[in-house]
């Protein structure tokens, strides 16, 4: 869900994964350091945020992005209509304060590196539009913020979880063309697979079974992306 590469990068990545027959040159940027700092990447104060997408206007959207997206694929409003579009969720059916406490009955090391709190917002148009929304704000900022522990997927995917646990009949999953994606389930699409639709609507599955599921892959991708980075 996050690759944690420059375009540049990835570019090099794909030109080996997919065995590309192309001339390719990266102009490397000076003085990009990006485990360092307060931003992680991004210089704070020095540089200013150009959304990149009509839905993407800050560096905390940024952040929590990876785990966002997913609601995309559910019949969540993600916060488009509203000014904080992508860091928050919900809808006019849920109780946000329930959800929180079960999120952090389950799996409280989940929610580290944030701050959560429970909101109210009407958004203006996609889903619910003009309805007003119970939901959760993520503020992946300020002093509450830890780039190390964050970890946004795995935080929406709890809220999914915690969601089916509270309301085992609530219809959660969208039911559309994604991304040109036909005969497939949304979720599926992003996730790039069924696994994480089925660990949310498997009754006995626990945090830590998708933990196991999760794991192996992510520390096999941080092994292999290591040959492709720059900086």
């Amino acid at each position: 869900m996050r690759h944690g590469l420059t375009l540049g990068e990835l570019g090099s990545w794909f030109i080996e994964t997919l065995n590309l027959d192309v001339e390719y040159r990266v102009v490397e940027m000076q003085g990009w350091q990006s485990d360092e700092g307060a931003g992680y990447g991004w210089p704070l104060g020095e540089r200013i945020w150009i959304n990149p997408s009509p839905n993407a206007p800050n560096l905390s959207m940024a952040r929590a992005y990876s785990g966002t997206v997913m609601l995309e694929g559910t019949t969540l409003s993600e916060g488009r209509g509203t000014t904080r579009p992508l860091e928050m969720f919900g809808a006019p059916d849920i109780d946000a304060r329930r959800l929180l406490d079960e999120m952090q009955a389950l799996a409280p090391d989940w929610l580290a590196g944030c701050r959560l709190r429970d909101c109210w917002f009407e958004p203006t148009f996609h889903k619910h539009a003009a309805e007003v929304c119970n939901g959760i704000q993520i503020h992946a900022e300020g002093p509450g913020y830890d780039h190390q522990s964050f970890k946004p997927w795995r935080l929406q995917a709890l809220a999914f979880k915690a969601i089916r646990r509270l309301y085992p009949d609530y219809l959660l999953w969208r039911d559309f063309a994604y991304e040109y994606e036909h005969g497939k389930r949304a979720i599926d699409v992003i996730n790039g697979g069924p696994l994480l639709r089925k660990w949310v609507d498997d009754a006995a599955a626990t945090p830590q079974d998708l933990d196991e599921l999760a794991i192996a892959d992510e520390q096999a991708w941080m092994e292999e992306r290591q040959a492709y980075l720059r900086y």
